[in-house]
């Protein structure tokens, strides 16, 4: 049954429903989920983080991986930013704090949007210009591939006055819209965004620190302790062609592919949380070496046993025998072959 959503066309049918009706069920139980798990959720926000930083600036070109990510995080030297991978993952890091922070306190206004902009560029130099403004040249979306080429996905928007209505009209639409399910005005806003792209550049990382300012508004509180951001990467040449074929027949378009994927990821990630947290109960089953073993992989992804040895004044041959231990039991995954071998959270 076809049904209009702000300016768009979206197929309401039993897959869709379907998919909310999970979601849902899912944060309804969330709150005694929270109380029960919290030591574990602690460290799973922190992975979630790392994850997600790294993960959104990938999308859009930067060569970090997560664990160069953990590194910068945990020692930032606000002096040191000269390059502008870095300057790019702090700032992204500190838009995702603050709004886990003080989510309650960040409106969906034009203003706390261009605040957020800033925020995201603070660091990045060739962005002082124009960071926290709208656009002032036009800006067609392009995906960057890992071989450094780049292709346009859609146009957007014109620089200018059609770009301040278009953003006045969706922030309208969005507080006014009363009838239309919260996940599908989420997800509505956040294409809507992405396809006026208002800002000159940042639009894809500020996309997604919007998904989740608005989740974590709308009580989907979850969203902190899993990376939204690593599913998109996982899926990031889906991602860009559900986007071009929306896209493709703007204006009025049908954006029910763009919603089904929308939810599907958060669904995948509410199923990868809950895992997660299965989990956790086998992790207070653990000795003391086995557990400082994991804690070290938690907060280090992709670390090696030689590290680990090192960190934690363990001899390689005992460190390399719970590793694999730790394999079997399922609780984390080893990556790599021979000397490039790595560890990280399963």
């Amino acid at each position: 049954m076809k049904n209009i959503v702000y300016n768009f066309t979206l197929d309401i049918d039993w897959k869709l429903i379907n998919l909310i009706s999970k979601i849902d069920r899912f944060d309804a139980n969330w709150t005694a989920i929270e109380r029960k798990e919290g030591q574990s959720l602690k460290e799973l926000k922190s992975i979630a983080t790392v994850r997600s930083v790294g993960a959104s600036n990938r999308i859009e070109g930067n060569r970090m991986s997560d664990e160069e990510v953990d590194v910068l995080l945990h020692k930032i030297d606000i002096s040191n930013l000269t390059d502008r991978d870095s300057q790019e993952v702090v700032g992204y890091f500190e838009v995702l704090d603050l709004i886990s922070e003080s989510y309650e306190n960040i409106g969906v206004t034009e203003s706390h949007i261009k605040f957020l902009h800033n925020g995201l560029m603070k660091y990045s130099a060739k962005d002082q210009w124009h960071k926290g403004n709208y656009k002032v040249h036009s800006n067609a979306v392009e995906a960057s591939f890992p071989d450094g080429t780049r292709q346009i996905i859609f146009q957007t928007t014109q620089a200018g006055f059609a770009t301040e209505d278009a953003i006045r009209h969706l922030i309208h639409w969005y507080h006014s819209e009363t009838e239309v399910h919260t996940l599908i005005k989420v997800a509505s806003f956040v294409y809507d965004f992405l396809s006026v792209h208002p800002f000159q550049d940042g639009n894809g990382r500020l996309s997604r620190l919007i998904s989740t300012l608005l989740l974590l508004k709308n009580g989907y509180k979850w969203i902190q302790y899993v990376s939204f951001e690593h599913e998109i990467e996982n899926r990031k040449k889906e991602y860009y062609q559900v986007l071009r074929s929306c896209q493709a027949q703007r204006p009025n378009e049908d954006v029910t592919e763009w919603i089904l994927f929308f939810l599907n990821c958060l669904a995948n990630i509410q199923s990868q949380l809950l895992t997660k947290l299965q989990k956790s109960g086998s992790e207070t089953q653990l000795s003391h070496k086995e557990k400082s073993i994991y804690i070290i992989i938690q907060n280090r992804p992709n670390i090696q046993s030689g590290e680990i040895a090192e960190k934690l004044a363990i001899p390689a041959p005992t460190v390399k025998r719970i590793l694999s231990e730790l394999v079997k039991k399922g609780l984390i995954e080893k990556q790599g072959n021979g000397r490039n071998v790595s560890y990280t959270i399963n």
